[in-house]
Order: structure tokens, then sequence, then C-alpha cells
């Protein structure tokens, strides 16, 4: 287990406004507001989970997360139409003596207007959506998922290779860079350059991104600053990208040993979750951006069940086998050409 990655510094939000959320889901979950007061720039979300409160509505609080985005679907709109003009008043005179950051209405259901009255007289934002519960319950989740996940910077070149994401990584002036130029021109995207912000996705995914400012630049030494985008074209980025593969950098040394057979894999740890690490020695005239797209390649054949050391040391082993009886011959066995005849083609 590599530890070059053990001194990262985890970033992480404590909390996003009520009117960041609001801001950023509208368009993307079709969002609307309905409480007629502006949001208090200073209302936040603190959690990333969501809470639907029947039992609240009901009388019980012993286990209320009102810190939580509040969501009514058709049994809290139900339930409280259903209850009696006194009840369902000291019902929600109890519910709003919380802190509450905001509520969520699903299925274009109507606010009773006791509970937009309320609302509104505590200053808690009133939003209503078109979608399902259970739906706008997974899309709201994962946006705050994704506020809320664990981040850290990494200085290295990040590049979609054949789908497959490879984390180049090295001391600076290496040539991360340029290895990643090279294979933009070959026809792969680039996702960030020198700083990539990299973000735990659920418990075992990594995906990384370029920051706001830097974007698809890009500096080559001895040229300056480029735009990857307007030079090569759209296809040439991408924002996002999982991070399968580490490639780390290193220049050659005589001295050290390398993985020759691929048998032994290594594994580099970021944010808690372990990546693949190739440490890949360098030198002039080595050709790094074909092997970078056969370190793709390789991790595909894995991913969809191939190993090739694998199956080589199947292969080696199925042959000492079978001619265990036949020492002598052991070696012309495993020697033998791999076509018994060439039928006249001597190409």
């Amino acid at each position: 287990m590599s530890e070059r990655f053990n001194d990262l510094k985890e970033i992480k939000k404590d909390l996003i406004s009520v009117d960041f959320f609001y801001n950023e889901c509208k368009d993307r979950f079709n969002i609307k507001k309905i409480s007629a007061n502006d949001i208090n720039p200073k209302k936040s979300i603190v959690e990333k989970d969501i809470h639907r409160p029947g039992l609240a509505l009901s009388g019980y609080f012993g286990v209320f997360t009102y810190k939580k985005v509040q969501i009514f679907g058709n049994t809290e709109i139900e339930f409280i139409n259903d209850l009696s003009p006194g009840k369902r008043e000291q019902s929600l005179d109890k519910y709003f003596s919380y802190d509450i950051p905001c509520i969520v209405i699903t299925n274009n259901n109507k606010a009773p207007s006791e509970l937009l009255a309320k609302a509104e007289s505590n200053n808690i934002p009133v939003f209503s959506t078109p979608h399902p519960t259970t739906k706008i319950a997974y899309f709201i989740s994962d946006f705050l998922d994704d506020q809320f996940s664990p981040q850290a910077v990494v200085h290295g070149s990040f590049v979609d290779v054949y789908g497959v994401g490879l984390l180049f990584v090295g001391k600076s002036g290496i040539g991360k860079s340029e290895i990643a130029l090279d294979l933009i021109e070959r026809g792969h995207r680039l996702v960030a350059d020198d700083v990539v912000i990299i973000s735990k996705k659920q418990e075992n995914i990594l995906i990384g991104s370029g920051t706001s400012l830097v974007k698809h630049f890009m500096e080559v030494r001895g040229l300056g600053i480029i735009d990857v985008k307007s030079i090569f074209g759209i296809r040439s980025i991408r924002f996002q990208k999982r991070v399968e593969v580490i490639v780390e950098l290193n220049l050659w040394d005589p001295s050290k040993e390398y993985e020759r057979t691929g048998l032994t894999s290594s594994q580099s740890s970021i944010l808690g979750i372990d990546t693949e690490l190739i440490k890949l020695p360098i030198f002039p005239g080595k050709n790094i951006t074909v092997i970078s797209e056969v370190i793709a390649l390789n991790y595909l054949c894995k991913h969809y069940g191939y190993d090739p050391a694998k199956e080589l040391q199947r292969r080696l082993s199925d042959k000492i086998k079978t001619n265990t009886s036949k020492e002598n011959n052991n070696l012309n066995k495993i020697l033998e050409r791999n076509i018994e005849y060439f039928e006249h083609d001597f190409e």
C-alpha cells in the first residue's frame, strides 16, 4: 500500500445555505418556492440526509431530526388535512417551534393554508415539486451527498483514456502535463491539469474534476498557458470522471526493482478509498503515451474478467502439470510454436 497520499488534507463543508440549495435545484429538479417570504441568506442546511416528519406531525418528537430537509409527501399532507382544526393547529405549532431549514412538498400537492401561514411566520421556506416523493427524495439526497462529500486537492493531471480515469502524479516537472497533452492529441479527454479536486462519493467511489478558475487551461513548460478546449475542441474535455487508476511517474532508477508480471497489484488510498496504483519508471525515449493507453485497456480487460498476467500464469502451470512425467521434454513443450504448420504463408 503506497503512502503517497497519507498527508492529503480532507476538505468538507459544514453547511450550505437554503438559498444556494434552492438556486441549484430549482431547474435541475423542477422545484419552485411557494412561500411568500424571501429566503433568509443565513438559513442553512447542515445534514446531507432528508427527513419525512410523519411521526412528528402525529405528536412524537423523540427522534425528530429537524435539522434535515423536510419532505412532505401524500401521507403527510393527507394526515394534516384529516386533523381537526384544533389538533392541526396544535400539531403545526409544535412542529414549527423547531428551527427547520426548509420544506419540500411533493406530487404537486397543495400546501394546507395553516402550514403555509405558520411556515411564513417562522421564516421557513416552503418549496413544491411535481415529482413523486421517492424520486425527489433520491434527487435531493444525491445533491446533498455531493455537497457534503469529503474532498481533497491532488497535484497531477487527470485524463479520460478509453473511458478509464487515469490520474498522473509525480514530482513537479517530470512531464505529467506533456503526457496529458499527448493523450489529448490522440483523441482522449482532459478532465483537469495541475490541480485536481477529488471527491468521495458513496462508500467506494472517487470523482475527479478541475477547479472553476483553471477549468481546462494547461501550462506547458517552454510554451506557456494553453486552452485545451479552444485548441482541440469540445471533444477533448470533460468536467468530471471517476478516478480508476493512479499512474505514479518516477525517474528510472536501475537500483530499484519494478513490477514485471503484473501479478502483484499495488494500491494507494485517497480519502480512505483504495485505488489501483501503477508505478511507471520513465526515461528519455520511452513512449509513456502508448503505455498509458495500454494501462487503460488492460484495466478494462481486468474489469471485464480477463487478467492477462493470471492467464499466462495459468497456461504455464497447466503446461508444467501435463508434462511432469516427461521432464526431458518440458522445455521443448513450453517453447512450442503457437501454430503447427505455416501452410506456405511466408508473409
